[in-house]
């Protein structure tokens, strides 16, 4: 049975989140990336403290294409080291679930 996996990560801003959103769409390795703009952010980065505005990303897909989501991610992205945290939900609704699934090219 095929399982729901949320992917959290940021970007400099909303355009390059939904374009990178759109080409993960358009290979089937997402169903749906949700994008926040918006977002400020306090960081450390190579020993500094930094402030900036970023757009939060919230993609849909499945548990069995996280490797292949996180290499697409990564050669796509702008930044040198992206965060990309996995959140596999404890639960999702059936209808949903076959929604992804259908939408990554998988079958249930």
């Amino acid at each position: 049975m095929k399982k729901a996996l949320l992917v959290y990560t940021t970007f400099p801003d909303a355009d390059i989140a939904l374009s990178v959103g759109e080409s993960l769409v358009r290979d089937r390795l997402i169903a749906c990336i949700n994008v926040v703009p918006g977002m400020r952010s306090v960081y450390a980065w190579k020993g500094a403290v930094e402030r900036g505005e970023e757009a939060v990303a919230i993609l849909k897909t499945r548990t069995d294409l996280q490797d292949e989501v996180q290499a697409a991610l990564k050669s796509r992205h702008p930044y040198e080291t992206p965060i990309i945290l996995f959140i596999t939900p404890s639960e999702a609704d059936a209808e949903t679930l076959a929604w992804i699934v259908a939408e990554t090219g998988g079958t249930a």
